[in-house]
């Protein structure tokens, strides 16, 4: 329980403008996350020894391929001492190429774990600064999903990043390995053409060249649809899980109110939605797929022709054919890379687009309707609580104090009342820091706390002591704890201090709230500012809230916005809040995929 500020807010320097959408920009937004990140060491050490690998194990591959000269001559030969030889010298190379493949397996998995953990604890840090996560939940759809995109994006993105840019680096290590040997094969090789002989230089590789080169302008012309396809599927997928968790979470209202029939239809139809995008991208693969099998199927005797005119010309052997072939089939496969992947980099470019957009939205939150007029907050010399001229913007209209200057002392009870549509939560959210836009000046106390209790309180998962202990770690005394939930009646949690539950399911509505109430008794803050929180509690409940300020927070200044309570006695004062639809109105601002529509695009925003 704090202030929302201590000191005069600063004022804000304009924004920079926003950031584009191009692939380039998103992938050094995540490279600027990845190198602040206290993983940084760890990953660097983990893929210097998985490239070391690599080159260690493309060195092994050309002492295979060199083992197919020998091998293959000697079975032309029918030479069985020889063919032992060589079936020996396999079985050597083989066991070591095994070794380095699995260490390098083991590194690339080590790699992708730790890529994972270090961009999750980014997202996570990013979403969990102050006044973050709100902004962005009340900013549209990129909102909605938070968890999605720091569990299932960064952790896709993570495998993603690993396998291809791991595949890249190897394939091209095999291509600078191979494309020497297979240029050598084909050395001084001239094609006869009537009276003429043409002579192309290490023509083998040209031609692996053109054929994969053929292959990837093709697959990508076919694939790139897939890149759309895929965020669309994602997004799609965020929609489903997010009416799933929302039915889940509102079961007993739907139950009672036998609404079945109509969630049902809307899970059906948010299925739909996403079986209809995975039609559209599986559609994008048959497409895909016609490419790359036919090619698939042209590969298998495409090295031997392109071979061919060599071996029958005699200028190599049986084993050299054979060489070359296993020579031209590593070039080909390490220049058709991007063929073989295609799916997966649309995939990775799909998944690239929502984490970086995210995390982008999570950085421009702070800036949000940065031209907007603020609320001013300053800390008072003295022990009271002033608003001067304060008025509060919305999409909807101003909401603002009927009396433009307030002050209120320590000890005092008060009553923000106005009409049901006044705007009183948004007030609430106001003081608490979370609503800043508005005008005039909020004086907060000196050097003491302010506690906000809102209309549902919020209790972390684990032990009830550290339910009540929050936010803060657990420092109080057992007999202290007993103590606070006797006095507001909640003595039978006496024996569950350290039981481990969900305390928002597990409780009442009323006895979640009377635990807000002996969570401000433990913490004994000197202002407690209440948001509607009295309103729906029984007459006993009530009185057992409010009995903890006429008998031991007798000090502390109580600030309700809200209705009068049904025992109103403990306030003295009302003060009236005033809804203004005719004045100033805050434009309503939504996010795209990380990016403010509209507001963005003039100012940079939140």
């Amino acid at each position: 329980m704090k202030k929302p500020t201590g000191k005069k807010t600063a004022p804000r320097s304009p924004a920079a403008p926003p950031e584009g959408s191009s692939i380039w920009q998103q992938f050094d937004m995540m490279r600027r996350a990845f190198v602040a990140s206290p993983l940084l060491k760890p990953i660097l050490w983990l893929t210097t020894g998985s490239l070391a690998v690599i080159i260690v194990t493309a060195i092994g591959q050309i002492i295979l391929n060199r083992w197919y000269r020998p091998f293959f001559d000697s079975i032309e030969r029918r030479d069985l001492n020889a063919f032992f030889y060589q079936l020996l010298l396999f079985v050597v190379i083989a066991g070591v190429l095994l070794i380095f493949n699995v260490t390098q397996q083991w590194l690339n998995q080590m790699v992708r774990l730790k890529l994972r953990e270090g961009l999750t604890l980014d997202l996570i840090g990013q979403w969990m600064r102050p006044r973050r996560a709100f902004r962005l939940a009340n900013g549209g759809a990129i909102g909605v999903n938070p968890d999605q995109r720091m569990q299932e994006d960064a952790g896709h993105l993570a495998d993603l990043t690993t396998d291809l840019g791991f595949g890249l680096v190897q394939s091209s290590i095999l291509l600078a390995s191979f494309v020497s040997v297979l240029w050598s094969l084909s050395a001084g090789f001239a094609f006869q053409i009537g009276d003429r002989s043409l002579e192309i230089p290490g023509y083998m590789v040209w031609a692996a060249i053109l054929y994969a080169g053929s292959a990837s302008c093709v697959s990508w012309l076919v694939a790139r649809p897939l890149v759309g396809l895929n965020g669309e599927r994602y997004a799609r997928e965020a929609d489903l899980r997010f009416s799933m968790m929302h039915v889940n979470e509102h079961i007993d209202a739907i139950s009672l109110a036998g609404g079945e029939d109509g969630e049902r239809r809307r899970l059906e139809l948010d299925l739909s939605s996403v079986l209809g995008s995975v039609r559209n991208i599986y559609r994008a693969q048959i497409n895909l797929a016609w490419v790359q099998d036919g090619y698939g199927w042209v590969t298998v005797v495409a090295p031997i022709l392109i071979a061919a005119p060599v071996y029958f010309a005699g200028n190599i052997s049986f084993g050299g054919l054979m060489m070359a072939v296993g020579a031209f089939n590593q070039v080909h496969s390490s220049l058709k890379w991007f063929v073989a992947n295609i799916g997966a980099i649309a995939d990775w470019r799909a998944t690239l687009l929502r984490v970086a957009a995210f995390r982008r939205a999570l950085i421009v939150a702070d800036t949000l309707h940065d031209r907007e007029k603020r609320i001013e907050f300053v800390e008072n010399d003295r022990a009271s609580l002033t608003f001067d001229n304060l008025e509060v913007v919305s999409p909807s209209g101003r909401t603002r104090l009927a009396e433009p200057h307030i002050e209120i002392g320590a000890g005092q009870r008060v009553i923000i009342s106005g009409d049901p549509r006044a705007g009183k939560t948004l007030l609430f959210r106001a003081l608490a820091g979370l609503w800043p836009w508005g005008g005039g000046r909020v004086g907060l106390p000196v050097d003491d706390s302010v506690a906000f209790i809102p209309r549902a309180p919020y209790f972390p998962r684990g032990r009830l002591r550290n339910a009540l202990a929050y936010p803060h770690s657990n420092g109080f005394a057992d007999s202290e704890i007993v103590a606070a939930l006797t006095k507001v009646g909640l003595d039978h949690l006496a024996t569950s201090l350290d039981q481990e539950a969900r305390w928002e399911r597990e409780l009442s509505d009323d006895d979640q709230r009377l635990l807000a109430f002996a969570r401000i008794l433990l913490q004994r803050p000197r202002w407690v500012i209440i948001d509607e929180a009295l309103e729906t509690m029984d007459s006993d409940a009530l009185k057992r809230a409010l009995s903890i300020f006429e008998t031991d927070l007798r000090e502390t200044a109580v600030i309700k916005i809200g209705r009068t309570p049904r025992n109103g006695a403990l306030f003295s004062r009302v003060i009236h809040l005033v809804k203004d639809a005719e004045g100033p109105a805050l434009k309503p601002v939504r996010f795209a995929e990380g990016v403010p529509e509209k507001e963005l695009a003039t100012q940079g925003a939140p």
